[in-house]
């Protein structure tokens, strides 16, 4: 007699079934953040050619793997296609508005909007610069939001001129939240919309999975936080020209709004919203 029990092997009963991966479909974009199966290797996808897609790691090294490869986007089996080409039609700007065709450039209205710096306005214009100047909207920098009331001192909002100002930081109890209670209060408060997001810097507002990461590191308040960054990612940070390459890096993975914090996404609509409709 033989006991049962030891008839099979409980190992292989363990084992997974293998069988065929079901992989959906995505089309290939510059910046789209994926992972290579076999490898590990994560990456936002820089160029595809010949047959091979190139990915960019969040140090700024890039392998080249190919295109008939598996890939994990999310942690999700995909298989990357080349995009189709987009039938005739009405094209949508970065903003998700549709474009519309200008054959002469729109004056200036005298509204603004003012960002605390050049990276604040390089990216508003990267995604809104479309829709900005079919509305004939500028975008001013206010070089720091403690320069906040002498800039609105000098633009002189009033009935028909408005100033919408995007800050960062604006959280309860922060340097940025007393100045905009400030200037609400003031003789501009009427004619001035200040809004703003919850992040430290706007390199923030870039979705961290953008730049190959699952969220954007802590940095101690002693370290200057671009410098803070640059450091956590492995990229250099010594000098000015550090940090205008990181910025660059990480604008380049922003394609269109969807790849921005809704956080920051709502506050440009809004002030857009506000110096473009009439008192």
């Amino acid at each position: 007699m033989f006991d049962e029990r030891y008839d099979s092997d409980p190992l292989a009963r363990m084992k997974p079934r293998r069988g065929p991966v079901t992989r959906t479909p995505v089309p290939l974009a510059r910046g789209l953040v994926v992972e290579h199966t076999e490898t590990e290797w994560c990456g936002a996808v820089v160029a595809v050619r010949q047959g091979l897609v190139e990915l960019e790691d969040f140090r700024g090294k890039v392998r080249a793997f190919p295109l008939a490869d598996g890939f994990l986007i999310d942690g999700k089996p995909v298989a990357l296609v080349m995009p189709r080409r987009q039938p005739e039609g009405r094209r949508r700007t970065a903003s998700g508005s549709f474009a519309v065709e200008q054959q002469r450039a729109r004056v200036a209205m005298p509204s603004r909007i003012f960002v605390e710096g050049k990276h604040d306005a390089e990216l508003v214009e990267q995604v809104w610069g479309d829709d900005l100047r079919v509305e004939g909207v500028v975008v001013e920098m206010l070089q720091g939001a403690d320069n906040l009331d002498e800039v609105l001192a000098d633009f002189g909002p009033g009935r028909g001129r408005r100033a919408g100002v995007l800050l960062d930081h604006l959280v309860a109890g922060s340097k940025e939240t007393r100045i905009a209670q400030a200037i609400a209060r003031g003789p501009h408060g009427p004619h001035v919309l200040i809004v703003g997001h919850p992040f430290v810097d706007i390199w923030q507002a870039v979705k961290p999975e953008r730049v190959g990461l699952r969220e954007w590191p802590e940095i101690p308040r002693s370290i200057e936080w671009k410098r803070g960054i640059c450091r956590a990612l492995g990229w250099p940070s010594d000098e000015p020209a550090d940090i205008a390459d990181a910025w660059s890096r990480i604008r380049s993975r922003v394609r269109s709004f969807r790849d921005l914090e809704p956080s920051l996404v709502g506050r440009v609509e809004q002030l857009i919203d506000f110096v473009t409709v009439g008192e």
